[in-house]
């Protein structure tokens, strides 16, 4: 991960990372280094006089004389519902000194209590609408702004008004009472506690150099402890009767709802937000640029790897006109080159680094960046760097190919056209995003109409020169320049200098560098002709909307068309089998062999061969083998459906294994194994992982030692085994295509895989939790914090009904947890339960109850987790509770009957449980059926202790 984009993540206080809001830039490069385009709308004409780009005609844009501003507009995915976002333009940049944290803070306390929801009665009523705390409801802190987010179902009239009068309350209404306050120090300390670790340490001595010395380095939204704790009542009334104002505020409404009458409410609604009678100066801060080069270098006890990062700064330039939408596109084109570029490196026997990458992407406020990061294995510091430097400057000396251009410029045409076929099944989210952005950044939203037309035209007349021109541009390091060297501890005194660094890039540039030479295969994908099978049976499941075929070699296949998008088709294949049937002395063989084809191409290509194929291409095909199935899953446009069926026959039929790609794979991981145990959280996870495996080698940790055991040509072997025989695979497909359209590719392709009328089953490898009684504490870290994972686990009634009752108990236990642990004793950010139930090859459950403390409040907050369970066991929950549990689970399924992923999981857990696939039909009366007494009758028969594992993260010093 570059360093900017830990930046970014880690500064954002976010209950979900899909919280950060990439601006029309960002989305640019983020879509071309694997993210998705998410530029959406229905823009009318051309661009405005003076080449300014026009806003989109179908949202709705209105200022209040007060200055608030508003977006509304109409969308319909998904249907019946409705998404609000309150945008401040309000961060903890506008704090004072003795206000650092109070932004951050400010938004919890909306949380907990406003004129009309007074202390947590918002949440409450939330929940008992099917609105959840943190997974729906949401919202986080960055530098310059404070966002709110509220989904609402929009089929009920009261509680659209209520979602309203929420934005209206958190615009200027919150109560910030004293005994709240007092609560929610503890909650936020708790947060920040989780904040805390390498990466905090790191920032807190590099933020000053890369941000130039500016207020940013001293504004990151956790804030400082010492304030958290201390701060007096009127210090945060005072920063929220500064800066939440009409003037800094936009509310976005999204969704199936009505734009006249909604626009009525916020005017009726919004108009009486008062301006201060003396409004302080809404500055805009700035990073300046110092024109000169800075060097930092820093080693942590809890780092893994060593990493050199360089950072060429430049003012971020806002996208208004069509001037700079085509320069956006450009430094897309050149972002998925260079990407192509370090993938091709990394791609050798023994690769000069374990990671590396270069790109242009936005950086933090009015800056942008050019960045090029590796990381390095001990010792080989010099051979990385000048590996990460040398295609620099390949590239600025002789540019890239006209190839290499015309393959990024299909990918982007490619993902502006899905984009656009998808037009009319956005979902509401993305269009608030952007409305966001345009609010906050004032770059244009023109709408994807407007914006496909325009990149038709546009791709065409780019040439290597201009993407060229831009690379030299961002990539001169004579000024703005930042290196970073970090390492673990065991590096220290061994890190090169400044001097080194910059010595290594002299070196570089002035050596006899070479052109690039593009290398495409002429081949096509598969060597021989496919002779093909037939479908021999065909079934309608008419109520599920599911036609179900059988192949002549045996093979079953589930088609559910679907219209939810209209460029997506998503498929999961199954085999029973998988690691189970390799003994323990294979067994880290067969789990590296799908991780070795996957690697190593396809039929007549090699990886880079096949990654250049697939270029301009939506197409995703990959094989599994997990320990009890071996498989295929992937997407596909249906455009691409030829490409996605040629390459499932292939990972049958012509797989590869790559014995040079795959080595240069292992000696990477091993670098980055080395220095495992300096990490608390994977030292952790990875004894949780082998207490409840009994220590048995399939649930112990990875190592070196494992690495070692990996025999190429075995895992090859045992791969070709489990796809040797198609007969017992079930595939399913689901999304925008239709039967008829779909079956010649099914009956050529599958139809031709190859039939031995194995009858195979999974091994049971006996596996459980242990049983009893236990309780392990583990070591590791040297932050302040504690980790606790309780675990009950056990014999289980598999059922529907019963599944059913235990996702009521795991969410019933997570409210009354939250509510106790975080809202009542303060002591924990965050708290969940979650059950975990198997059909085979055994009924068993578990179900994990989680947080994290202060190492001194441990034993306290198991202690009132415990009794929770208690009360749960001897009254069961309340009804409000179970209201609560069916409120969120019908709303959530209303949503998710309309998602291809929910029928993909659906579909494809059924078969492998072997189950009916109409229990979906039922669901909803199955969970309306719940009663407060089935809740305690789960929790009697799964929480009464007698299997129960307790496990405790603590840091190192906490042993002596």
């Amino acid at each position: 991960m570059l360093i900017y984009k830990k930046f970014i993540r880690m500064i954002m206080k976010e209950d979900n990372v899909q919280n950060i809001r990439w601006n029309l830039f960002r989305r640019l490069v983020f879509f071309v280094l694997g993210g998705i385009l998410l530029i959406t709308g229905n823009a009318k004409g051309q661009t405005t006089d003076g080449g300014f780009l026009p806003t989109d005609s179908c949202v709705k844009i209105g200022h209040l004389p007060n200055g608030f501003t508003y977006y509304i507009r109409r969308n319909t995915e998904p249907k019946d519902r409705v998404t609000m976002y309150l945008v401040n333009k309000v961060g903890s940049i506008l704090e004072d000194e003795g206000q650092r944290g109070l932004a951050h803070f400010m938004e919890h306390m909306s949380f907990n209590g406003t004129t009309h929801f007074p202390k947590n009665e918002l949440v409450d009523y939330l929940q008992k609408a099917g609105v959840r705390f943190g997974g729906d409801l949401n919202a986080y802190t960055n530098f310059d702004e404070t966002v709110y987010e509220l989904p609402i179902p929009a089929d009920d009239p009261t509680l659209l008004h209520n979602g309203f009068q929420i934005m209206r309350d958190w615009a200027q209404d919150a109560t910030l009472s004293p005994v709240e306050i007092e609560k929610e120090r503890g909650v936020i300390l708790e947060e920040k506690r989780l904040r805390d670790g390498v990466q905090q340490r790191l920032r807190d001595r590099y933020f000053p150099i890369v941000l130039n010395g500016s207020k940013y380095a001293y504004r990151v939204p956790i804030g400082l402890e010492s304030i958290i704790k201390d701060f007096k009542y009127e210090t945060l009334r005072r920063f929220y009767k500064d800066w939440y104002r009409p003037d800094l505020q936009a509310l976005i409404v999204v969704g199936d709802i009505d734009v006249q009458e909604t626009e009525k409410m916020i005017v009726d609604m919004f108009s009486d937000l008062k301006m201060p009678a003396k409004p302080r100066e809404r500055k805009i801060y700035t990073i300046p640029l110092l024109n000169k080069n800075q060097f930092f270098s820093a080693t942590d006890k809890e780092l893994q790897t060593e990493t050199i990062e360089v950072l060429v700064k430049h003012p971020e330039e806002i996208i208004k006109s069509d001037d700079d939408f085509r320069k956006a596109l450009i430094l897309s084109l050149l972002n998925r080159m260079l990407g192509s570029r370090y993938y091709e490196l990394s791609q050798q026997a023994n690769p000069p680094f374990i990671q590396a990458g270069a790109d242009i992407t936005s950086f933090i406020a009015n800056l942008e960046v050019a960045d090029a990061q590796v990381s390095v294995k001990p010792g080989e510091e010099e051979k990385g760097f000048k590996a990460l430097w040398t295609e620099i400057e390949r590239i600025r000396k002789f540019g890239f190919t006209k190839t290499e251009l015309e393959r990024a410029k299909s990918d982007l045409l490619m993902a502006y056209e899905s984009s656009y076929k998808e037009k009319d099944k956005t979902p509401s989210d993305t269009y608030v995003k952007e409305y966001m952005d345009n609010f906050l950044k004032g770059n244009a939203i023109p709408g994807i109409d407007f914006e496909y037309q325009f990149v038709k035209k546009a791709l065409p007349h780019f040439t290597v020169d201009d993407v060229n021109r831009i690379m030299k541009t961002y990539f001169n390091t004579v000024t703005n320049r930042d290196i970073l060297v970090m390492a673990p501890e065991t590096s220290k005194g061994k890190l090169p200098s400044q001097t080194d660094v910059e010595q290594w890039m002299k070196e570089v540039a002035d050596s006899a560098l070479t052109p690039y030479k593009d290398s495409v295969s002429g081949q096509t994908l598969l060597p021989k002709k496919i002779t093909g099978g037939k479908i021999v049976s065909e079934r309608e499941l008419k109520e599920l909307g599911i036609t179900e075929l059988k192949l002549s070699n045996g093979l079953k296949v589930l088609l559910k068309p679907t219209d939810f998008k209209d460029d997506e088709i998503s498929f999961f294949a199954y085999s029973p089998g998988g690691t189970s049937l390799s003994g323990d002395k294979d067994f880290e063989s067969a789990d590296a062999a799908a991780r070795l084809v996957n690697n190593s191409g396809l039929g007549n290509f090699n990886a880079i061969e096949l990654s250049k194929f697939l270029n301009g291409k939506r197409v995703n095909v990959s094989p599994f083998m997990s320990e009890r199935f071996e498989g295929l899953q992937g997407q596909m446009s249906p455009k691409d459906m030829k490409t996605a069926f040629q390459m499932m026959y292939g990972y049958f039929e012509e797989p590869r294994a790559d014995s040079v790609v795959f080595t240069g794979l292992l000696s990477k991981e091993k670098a980055i194994l080395e220095n495992r145990s300096n990490n608390p959280t994977l030292v952790f996870r990875d004894s949780v992982s082998a207490i409840l495996g009994n220590y048995n080698i399939r649930r112990t940790g990875p190592s070196v030692k494992k690495l070692d055991e990996i025999n190429i040509s075995k895992a090859f072997s045992i791969y070709k085994e489990r796809f040797a025989d198609a007969s017992d695979f079930t595939f399913v497909f689901v999304g925008s295509f239709k039967v008829d359209s779909i079956k010649p590719f099914v009956a050529k392709y599958l139809g031709a895989l190859p039939q031995l009328n194995r009858k195979e089953q999974a091994c049971n490898l006996n596996i459980h939790f242990p049983s009893g009684r236990i309780k392990k504490e583990i070591f590791s870290g040297i932050d302040n914090r504690s980790t606790v994972e309780l675990v009950f686990s056990g014999k289980y009634n598999y059922t529907t009904l019963e599944n059913t009752r235990m996702n009521a108990l795991s969410r019933i236990l997570t409210i009354r947890l939250t509510e106790d642990l975080r809202e009542k004793e303060s002591g924990v950010y965050g708290v969940g339960a979650y059950a975990h139930y198997s059909k085979y090859p055994e009924n068993r459950y578990s179900l994990f109850i989680s947080f994290s403390c202060k190492p001194g409040n441990v034993q306290k907050l198991i202690d009132e987790t415990l009794k929770q369970v208690k009360e749960l066991e001897k009254e069961g929950p309340s009804l409000v509770d179970v209201n609560k549990f069916k409120a969120e689970r019908t709303r959530q399924l209303e949503v998710s009957l309309k998602s291809n992923d929910f029928w993909l999981n659906y579909l494809g857990q059924k078969c492998l449980d072997n189950a009916p696939l109409d229990d979906v039909l039922t669901y909803s009366e199955l969970v309306n059926s719940v009663k407060p007494k089935d809740v305690r009758k789960v929790a009697r028969d799964y929480l009464s202790g007698k299997n129960f594992i307790q496990i405790v993260l603590y840091p190192k010093q906490a042993s002596n």
